[in-house]
This record gives structure tokens, sequence and C-alpha cells, in this order.
């Protein structure tokens, strides 16, 4: 049996999966608890404002993806450090993404933080 915190990161893996890279609002809402809080002041709260959200992407950027490098699971919070590409070819955004899951499991809470990876770095380490 799959702990708490694999049961919370696995989610959260399906969410970009079927969210943002198939931009499934149908799919993603079964993801989501009964509240959802949004902390991106661009997305509105709620279940509507996701579904606005994945509309969005489905007409503006049709084949963005969204690609976790790296997954932590601590308590009821997952953490993400993502490569988001919003139009193939562009060298895209590094980003942070924070959900809290309630105790079934559920995404109730997000926050984000996002950089856009430069062409020149002054250190050869990358952003993820």
């Amino acid at each position: 049996m799959k702990s708490r915190l694999e049961s919370n990161k696995q989610t959260v893996l399906a969410f970009y999966e079927v969210g943002l890279n198939q931009k499934d609002f149908e799919a993603a809402s079964k993801l989501i608890g009964d509240r959802y809080v949004q902390h991106n002041p661009r997305i509105a709260d709620g279940i509507e404002g996701l579904e606005a959200f994945i509309g969005q992407l489905r007409a503006d950027f049709p084949a963005l993806r969204a690609e976790v490098k790296k997954i932590f699971a601590d308590g009821d919070f997952v953490i993400a450090h993502v490569h988001g590409i919003r139009v193939p070819g562009q060298l895209g955004t590094a980003i942070v993404d924070i959900f809290r899951l309630d105790e079934n499991g559920k995404i109730v809470e997000h926050w984000d933080v996002m950089q856009p990876i430069p062409e020149t770095s002054e250190n050869q380490n990358g952003m993820f």
C-alpha cells in the first residue's frame, strides 16, 4: 500500500498530466477537493477558476507542456519544481508549485512562483 505522501505526489503528477498537458478539465476536476483556494492572482478561486484557466490554456497554448523535474511531499503539502513550456522551441519557465491536499488526498490549495529561463547564465548549473 502506498504511503499518504507518495499518494499525494501521484495525485499532483496526475493533475499536471491531465490538467495542464492534456488540458482535460473533467479529469483534472476529479483530483480537486470540495473547496479550491488559488493564490495565483491571475486565476480565480474555486473549480470554476480552474475550469476557466484550463480553457484559456487550451485556447491560447494548446501545445503547452509542464515537465515535473523534482517533487517533494511533506505532510499535506506537495512541492514540484517544474519546467513549463508554453510554445515548443521556447526556453520556457522554471516554476515552483506548492499544493495542499485534504485528508481525502484531493488538491484544495495552490501557490506558485515562476521565473523565465534566460538566454544566458552567469553559471553552468542550469535551473533544474
